[in-house]
């Protein structure tokens, strides 16, 4: 396997300090939040590691592009007691689609494709796809072709009806890690699409991995080597990749399940347990769900989303395509049986804050995505605020988060949409 490198999203204890790790430099004040308030988190999240809910996490806010909090609790490994730090790397698996949405947009403004594009003009396993127009349960099952070809967009907003998985034969994780992601995708093209494109909203990876492939495609390059060239390295994101070279396993958080109230290590047969916690003999790069991170990586991606595509000088896409992948676009589908959220190009995008899903105690258009392992980052545009949550638990649950949100937000000085000086 070739190693390949992408940037990790993680938070630090104190003590990283004197453990050599850099972190951003945090300034409460002049990010408009009270840090007396921001003091809580920590204390907060070290209430759950010492309750045995989580081993261990890393949270960062920052405001107005400065960093205001920056915290590493608990343990990156339970049974050796390792502390969380700042350069921990974590598993934040399907929070990778909105990147990998993000590295689709850069080939879009290179003007290699279209969201319109039918995906058949780059991956000819699309062509002639069937569509299921009634069911018997597992019995039988007719078939109709589509009204219309399944396109970028449609993947890139979960209507295309793609499946969710690939066949059943490659859902256990060690087939599907260890399928090159071309003959997945050429696989899962074979089954039928379950509604017409673009009349429903159905979570589907697999139309992740179809977006991965395009990139691939179009681009000449592997998939995570055109992310580490054209998003990561000009980011200066050094901590994140797809598969994580020997000398960063040391610095892997490992990943627990809750299980009647007490964290155990995943099994052999989870992403996060045995050799799959380093993707040892892994052939494809999981583009919707194989991403490794840290905190300061991520919030340099997000920050660039927050400042319209640029960030410190690199321009990654221009303003009008930042708006557009994070505006709304699936209309008045219900997106997880909700009419409050909807899907941008690759993020959850708050449209009511009465909503279910909605994160609490955040803004109409904050954009979103969350991870297998309890992971979450969001953007709100309006409060011009950053926020990511890390820990490395199933099941997923927002217990810890909502508590770190709601601290958040009672920090916030001054709550309009207006930047510090």
């Amino acid at each position: 396997m070739q190693t390949r490198t992408l940037a990790v999203v993680l938070l630090f204890p104190l003590l990283a300090i004197s453990m050599g790790a850099q972190s951003p430099t945090v300034h409460a004040d002049k990010a408009s939040m009270d840090p007396e308030r921001l003091a809580r988190v920590p204390v907060m999240m070290r209430s759950y590691v010492e309750k045995g809910r989580v081993a261990g996490a890393v949270t960062l806010v920052a405001r107005h592009g400065t960093v205001a909090s920056l915290e590493a609790v608990g343990f990156q490994d339970l049974e050796s007691r390792k502390p969380m730090r700042i350069d921990t790397i974590f598993q934040i698996m399907s929070m990778t689609k909105p990147i990998t949405a993000v590295g689709l947009m850069i080939l879009a403004e290179d003007g290699k494709l279209s969201l319109g594009d039918p995906v058949e003009r780059y991956l000819p396993e699309f062509k002639g796809m069937w569509l299921v127009e009634s069911r018997d349960g597992d019995k039988s099952m007719t078939l109709k072709r589509p009204s219309r070809s399944v396109t970028i967009r449609d993947l890139l907003t979960h209507t295309s009806g793609f499946p969710p998985t690939p066949p059943e034969a490659f859902r256990p994780f060690e087939v599907w890690d260890t399928t090159p992601m071309d003959k997945l995708v050429a696989v899962t093209a074979q089954e039928p699409l379950n509604f017409e494109p673009g009349s429903r909203f159905e979570y589907s990876s697999m139309g992740f991995e179809a977006v991965g492939r395009v990139i691939e495609v179009v681009s000449g390059m592997a998939f995570d080597e055109f992310l580490a060239t054209r998003l990561f390295a000009p980011l200066g994101m050094k901590d994140t990749f797809f598969f994580p070279p020997r000398d960063k396993y040391d610095r892997i958080a490992s990943v627990y399940v809750l299980e009647d109230g007490k964290l155990k290590p995943v099994g052999t047969d989870n992403p996060g347990g045995g050799k799959w916690k380093y993707r040892q003999g892994a052939k494809n790069p999981l583009p919707d769900g194989g991403l490794y991170t840290t905190a300061p990586d991520l919030f340099a991606l997000y920050q660039m989303l927050l400042n319209g595509g640029t960030y410190h000088g690199a321009r990654i896409l221009s303003p009008a395509t930042v708006e557009l992948m994070t505006t709304s676009l699936t209309g008045d589908i219900p997106v997880w049986g909700e009419s409050g959220q909807g899907y941008g190009l690759g993020w959850l995008v708050n449209r009511d804050s009465r909503s279910f899903f909605t994160l609490p105690f955040t803004s109409i258009g904050t954009f979103s995505h969350a991870g297998r392992f309890s992971t979450e980052g969001w953007v709100d545009p309006t409060r011009d605020l950053v926020g990511i949550f890390l820990i490395q638990r199933e099941p997923y649950t927002t217990e810890e988060r909502d508590a770190f949100m709601s601290v958040v937000a009672s920090a916030i000085v001054r709550p309009t949409s207006e930047h510090a000086p």
